[in-house]
């Protein structure tokens, strides 16, 4: 990979499948662009095969996904959800909508994934749920998140927004727990611009998940022939997916091979060009675990204190390279404090790293020689 591109070097720039508009043409001379066709047929197939989920149901994004999985478990006012305090506020809404409440949690330094060890502790018998995010696309503790959620009678939800081609122990995520949420966000690896899916794991809600899916009807029934009309059975809303859209992920699904080995190499020249001078520095790199498989979906760093992460970011930009950081604590969020509680201890990791946190560019079409530039920019600060 060459460039004679001098231009800034965005956090992220959306990659286009060669394939893509052949595609997108075809889904709009098909005479329907509504959800539910061809292409969220093909596209729900490929989900399927690098998930491992049993039914993959399309949807307008992550959020949407989360939303639908809130209405499943049938939550009630004053239920509670446990969840990190490190991940996107989408979480925490879908569930505070229904009138439940979020119970955040702290993470860990090493992985920035929820801290399984404090799960135990948070559980009340108000609890009904959960949920998890794969910081990064690396794996949560599943195995002992889900003892904790055996022994207390909890469904465990996924929301592997970062997550998607990434394994814990072999086994794709997506599909450990009841239900998991993916994003195909432009910032995600494979992206339509907005979109979503939910991954059903457990078949005694996937017929529900259809009709929440359908307005609270059970119009799927009745395209399958399976009932002579359609009627309002149930609460839902509209959480379907252009078909449009559905043909420029299907185009990105046909790719993703090639997209996660430009991705892989890009993490890994920052991984290993920056080693030395993180050492030095007392900057921390990115933590995975044995047994777990990352999709390289984001190259974070640590850098000691707020101070030289603001310094670092700036020292970045004067150099035309674009870092920005990340979520910031819920349970301290003016929402959080009003919808949720915090889990006995506080989430003293999450306001440390939330301080401290610097994301790199990472995409797939970032050439060797931008990579170089990012490296050659990073490596010129010293930590003060």
């Amino acid at each position: 990979m060459t460039t004679t591109d001098v231009s800034d070097i965005p956090f992220n720039r959306t990659y286009v499948a060669a394939n893509e508009l052949d595609h997108l043409g075809r889904s709009l001379l098909q005479g329907s662009t509504s959800g539910d066709g061809p292409c969220s047929r093909r596209a729900g197939a490929l989900l399927r095969a690098v998930t491992g989920a049993a039914h993959v149901l399309l949807t307008p994004s992550c959020t949407h996904a989360l939303e639908m999985s809130a209405l499943l478990l049938d939550l009630r006012p004053g239920d509670e959800v446990i969840m990190p305090s490190f991940t996107f506020v989408s979480m925490a809404n879908a569930y505070a909508l229904r009138g439940a409440v979020p119970v955040f949690v702290d993470c860990r330094p090493d992985t920035l994934n929820v801290d399984e060890r404090l799960l135990e502790e948070a559980v009340t018998d108000r609890t009904r749920a959960v949920v998890v995010v794969h910081y990064a696309g690396v794996a949560c503790e599943l195995e002992m998140i889900g003892k904790v959620c055996e022994r207390h009678g909890l469904a465990l939800v996924e929301d592997n927004a970062h997550g998607l081609g990434a394994s814990y122990r072999g086994r794709p995520l997506g599909s450990f727990g009841v239900m998991a949420a993916q994003s195909f966000h432009d910032t995600k690896n494979v992206q339509c611009g907005e979109g979503g899916a939910l991954l059903v794991n457990d078949a005694g809600l996937v017929t529900r998940a259809e009709i929440i899916r359908e307005k609270g009807t059970d119009r799927s029934r009745f395209f399958r022939g399976q009932v002579d009309k359609y009627r309002w059975v149930d609460v839902g809303s509209s959480y379907l997916l252009s078909d449009v859209l559905a043909a420029q992920l299907t185009a990105q699904l046909e790719s993703f091979g090639e997209i996660q080995a430009r991705r892989h190499a890009v993490w890994n020249a920052y991984h290993e060009g920056l080693a030395e001078w993180a050492a030095r520095n007392g900057v921390s790199r990115p933590t995975v675990p044995d047994g777990c498989e990352h999709p390289a979906h984001i190259y974070h760093l640590l850098l000691p204190d707020l101070a030289n992460r603001q310094a670092f970011i700036a020292h970045l930009a004067g150099r035309g390279v674009r870092a920005v950081f990340h979520y910031q604590p819920l349970h301290a969020a003016p929402a959080g404090v009003r919808h949720g509680r915090t889990a006995p201890g506080g989430c003293p990791v999450t306001e440390d790293v939330a301080d401290r946190l610097v994301r790199l560019p990472l995409f797939a079409d970032l050439t060797e020689a931008d990579v170089a530039r990012v490296l050659d920019a990073a490596r010129t600060y010293e930590v003060g």
